[in-house]
């Protein structure tokens, strides 16, 4: 028996291909301008350095920074600011669950969103997310989105960014974790509110095993 396709599968599907399409006509680039009329990208990232919990990638310890690639976007060094191929996957993936049990954002576009886009999931606010990406990985480098990311990402528990969930979970500096810790760590910018330490420390652990299978098969396909 076929599984029938829910409402809000058909959503996400119909959005992914208008998002493509709109993203490369150039409809979306009204929309863009006035986006970065109000906000100015360089000004945002200077402040976020400037705070006292920011911390640089060479204070972070090096397995949590390859386990968040790992788990989050595997092919992170090997595409653009939007990984196509992930979006056709998680596609797939989701026509075959008959749900959404996957998206194709890049660390690039979460980013992209975190600092400058509502949460909401509409057409427009992915299409800025798109622009935004590009413009992003033109002023800067991999490494540094990267950074910016486990800089401004929530770990849960009331703890954003690396530097105050290490000290928070742990009481170490981020440079100073475990493998176990790291890789525990990883997995919750996923979903916070469901892996926070406090209260579902099980399922974090669950999430954990996750990491560590993603971040071996990231060793051995790099």
């Amino acid at each position: 028996m076929v599984k029938r396709t829910s409402l809000k599968f058909i959503k996400f599907t119909l959005v992914f291909s208008l998002i493509i399409i709109t993203a490369f006509i150039g409809i979306g680039c009204g929309v863009y301008e006035k986006v970065t009329q109000d906000m100015s990208i360089d000004e945002e990232i200077n402040e976020i350095k400037s705070r006292d919990n920011y911390v640089q990638a060479s204070e972070i310890d090096k397995t949590f920074l390859e386990a968040i690639v790992a788990i989050e976007d595997h092919r992170y060094y090997k595409h653009g600011a939007v990984d196509f191929i992930s979006i056709g996957r998680a596609l797939l993936t989701n026509l075959k669950a008959g749900k959404i049990v996957e998206g194709g954002s890049t660390i690039t576009q979460q980013l992209a969103k975190n600092l400058f886009l509502t949460p909401e999931q509409t057409i427009k606010r992915k299409v800025e997310e798109i622009f935004l990406s590009y413009d992003l990985e033109k002023k800067y480098t991999k490494d540094e989105i990267l950074e910016l990311y486990v800089n401004v990402i929530y770990y849960g528990d009331g703890f954003t960014g690396i530097k105050e969930a290490c000290n928070g979970y742990f009481g170490k500096e981020p440079n100073e974790i475990t493998y176990d810790e790291a890789t525990l760590l990883a997995g919750l910018p996923q979903a916070p509110s469901i892996y926070g330490l406090s209260n579902n420390y099980e399922k974090a652990v669950d999430r954990q095993e996750e990491v560590i299978d993603a971040l071996e098969s990231f060793a051995i396909s790099n």
